[in-house]
């Protein structure tokens, strides 16, 4: 299977199973890590941010306008900046390494 290697806002790394077809909110809620997603992946507030590791973000899809839009309601926005609940994960992005990103 799979695999996501997220690091919590504490620096601790977790090992998750990735099930293809998911978003990356929905791996890391399943997983019980610290991440609101208010809206529930809707693409309506900007509580599921994360920071890709840098290896990867040429390897996703480029955001949407609305990604790119909810991300200027997002704290502390990098480059590397993305919503979780708007990428979807596949086999090909077994190692995909992200990071919580501060809540506020």
């Amino acid at each position: 299977m799979a695999k996501v290697i997220v690091t919590d806002r504490e620096g601790a790394d977790h090992e998750l199973n990735g099930q293809s077809g998911w978003s990356l909110m929905e791996i890391i809620r399943e997983a019980n890590l610290p991440i609101e997603a208010a809206c529930g992946g809707c693409c309506a507030c900007a509580t599921c941010h994360v920071y890709v590791d840098a290896a990867w973000v040429d390897k996703l899809a480029a955001p949407e306008s609305d990604e790119s839009m909810m991300l200027d309601e997002a704290f502390q926005v990098q480059d590397n900046s993305r919503l979780s609940c708007q990428v979807k994960f596949t086999d090909a992005l077994d190692g995909l390494k992200v990071t919580l990103a501060p809540e506020f």
